[in-house]
């Protein structure tokens, strides 16, 4: 089934029909609505005219001397071209006389009280962190990694002199852009030996902080509001949100896992009263449905080319009924493998390299806590179950436990932003 996502082109479905037109013994507009519930339709709105005339040419108004007019109303519909087009089949028998128009539109923003329960009236700085690690672009990329591994972030602000954010340095620009091996949850993985090899390759490179960082910065400043921030994360795809005054100088930071935070929070808080049937959005309507699985007897070879083939950094390892076991990331790999093969590996996933030959199965190598969701839960308790195992992922499982989707912070972050995107996501 389609949904209605922010970005998508979409159709707008009119239905032009009169206040007095009725359906099996109900005002019409009410059958509609009640037909257009039942499709899965997004929602509908209902709209009576003050005046107007239709194809017999007879003026109806909503004058207090003619209250028991038949006033012109107004349904309107939108949402996904798939839902639109059975909705038509179900309702356009049941306007025998009025008109029925259908148009192209964008959906730029598509959001719920029930939601986004975010603070969205309160600033950001009332959540951004003001004691901030951060690099200078001078740096050298060593010095910056180091920094990275020993804060365990993998993502700073870059600040000059004058403390003016200058960009953002991330890992995988530094995997990308200066040609570091790994990411910081690999490198931080590997044993001294491979770590110094890591360094080596970082000194090695006349490179520095300036040349790779990613630049114009994105960043807000400390009275706009939470859910503006929100969207700026959500719409560029960033972990971390450098915070800074009129002048540009870094006051603070604010991180994806704050924002989610403040979700949980007013779900712990709220959790009690009693949210309408099919109010706000569930799993089903924004898990990725891409599924990127293992079986548990894969050996090392067909372990890596999974990764490598699937293009991802986690894979789902499941048993001989697809049903979901547990989780391997390649960070798993690397540190659970034999020292001796991490090498092997590392050029492996970066395609340098043929698989080292093993026995070793992604069962041995997974983690198997596996953290799953239904497609019926709200995001909002999905949000906090997530939240409160600290996991990044989660499993969208179908009622016999096989999966369908998958469920991460920033597709949550996307949806609980409900922000404005000009682009595809």
């Amino acid at each position: 089934m389609a949904d209605l996502s922010i970005g998508q082109d979409a159709q707008r479905l009119v239905m032009y029909i009169g206040e007095a037109d009725r359906w099996r013994g109900k005002p019409l507009y009410a059958a509609l609505l009640d037909a257009l519930r039942a499709q899965g339709i997004a929602g509908a709105t209902v709209v009576r005219g003050v005046a107007g005339f239709g194809a017999h040419s007879r003026l109806h108004t909503a004058s207090i001397l003619r209250l028991s007019e038949d006033l012109p109303l107004r349904v309107e519909v939108i949402d996904a071209r798939e839902k639109i087009e059975r909705a038509l089949e179900i309702i356009a028998p049941m306007v025998t006389e009025g008109l029925i128009t259908i148009d192209e539109v964008r959906v730029v923003k598509y959001t719920h009280r029930y939601l986004t329960p975010l603070p969205a009236d309160r600033p950001v700085a009332a959540f951004m962190t003001r004691d901030v690690v951060t690099l200078t672009p001078d740096m050298t990329l060593a010095q910056a990694w180091d920094r990275m591994l020993k804060n365990n972030l993998k993502a700073l602000p870059v600040v000059d002199a004058q403390n003016v954010v200058a960009g953002m340095l991330t890992d995988e620009d530094i995997l990308t852009r200066a040609g570091l091996g790994q990411r910081l949850s690999v490198a931080e993985r590997l044993d001294g030996e491979e770590m110094k090899q890591e360094f080596r390759r970082l000194r090695d490179s006349a490179l520095t902080v300036a040349d790779v960082m990613s630049k114009p910065p994105i960043t807000v400043q400390p009275k706009e509001s939470l859910v503006v921030a929100a969207a700026l994360m959500a719409k560029n795809q960033i972990k971390r949100l450098p915070i800074v005054d009129d002048a540009g100088k870094l006051v603070g930071v604010i991180a994806r896992l704050d924002v989610l935070q403040q979700v949980a929070d007013a779900h712990t808080k709220t959790g009690k009263k009693p949210i309408p049937v099919g109010a706000g959005k569930i799993v089903r309507d924004v898990m990725v449905s891409e599924i990127p699985t293992v079986r548990a007897d894969a050996d090392l070879e067909n372990l890596v080319n999974a990764f490598v083939t699937a293009n991802t950094h986690r894979l789902i390892v499941v048993d001989e009924n697809a049903l979901p076991i547990g989780l391997v990331s390649d960070a798993d790999v690397v540190s659970r493998i034999q020292p001796t093969h991490q090498r092997g590996i590392l050029d492996a996933l970066q395609r340098r390299a043929a698989v080292p030959a093993s026995s070793v199965t992604a069962r041995e190598l997974m983690s198997a806590d596996v953290l799953t969701v239904t497609p019926e839960t709200r995001l909002t308790d999905a949000t906090q179950k997530m939240l409160a195992a600290e996991r990044k992922w989660m499993i969208v499982v179908d009622e016999a436990g096989k999966p369908m989707g998958l469920l991460d912070r920033q597709v949550l972050l996307l949806a609980v932003a409900g922000g404005v995107v000009n682009g595809d996501q």
